[in-house]
């Protein structure tokens, strides 16, 4: 075989093994889409502020949080629960499912007055250089742009008080932070 083959033909077979699970909703049981959407809505709106948004979410940010609330990376009573007897196939599974899905206007307003505390905080942590310009995010790293205010607030809370020790690089980060400077941030990201 000649050899200037043999690079495009490992490159493709690298890709196909590392590409995401293409298991579809049919395949995930009914019982646990209908128990995500309990939470997480029926038309991809939460039913409480304080829970994160999954509609349009990266698949492979999903994907990892998963894992992470079941290998305890994460801490969430009810998510451990969720988790607790999910194969790595099924999480995939759910992680393509949702991040198929359009995201969900929440129809939130940032207060404007907030804005430039907000700004000023985004942009001494240099979040657009993983989280995007737009805060809309990418595989790896979450869509934080119309999230909710609130669940962006515990979240970042959580990161800076050693609760969520999933990146430790953030917690740091978080950690040089105020409390209304956090705030502030999160509703702002919400607004957008």
């Amino acid at each position: 075989m000649n050899r200037s083959l043999w690079a495009p033909l490992i490159g493709a077979l690298l890709f196909v093994c590392s590409s995401p699970n293409t298991a579809t909703a049919a395949e995930i049981p009914a019982e646990t889409l209908a128990l995500c959407a309990s939470c997480h809505g029926e038309a991809g709106v939460p039913t409480a502020a304080d829970i994160p948004i999954l509609w349009g979410q990266e698949f492979y940010y999903i994907y990892v949080q998963l894992k992470d609330y079941k290998a305890g990376l994460r801490a969430n009573e009810t998510m451990s629960g969720v988790v607790a007897d999910l194969d790595k196939e099924t999480m995939q599974a759910l992680a393509q499912h949702f991040s198929e899905q359009p995201w969900p206007s929440i129809g939130y307003t940032a207060p404007a007055y907030e804005a430039g505390k907000a700004l000023a905080a985004l942009s001494a942590g240099q979040c657009v250089q993983c989280h995007l310009g737009g805060y809309e995010g990418n595989s790896r790293i979450p869509r934080m742009a119309g999230q909710q205010a609130d669940y962006l607030e515990r979240t970042m809370q959580e990161f800076k008080n050693k609760i969520r020790l999933n990146s430790a690089a953030k917690g740091s980060l978080l950690a040089s932070y105020s409390d209304d400077d956090i705030a502030a941030m999160a509703r702002y990201l919400a607004g957008l």
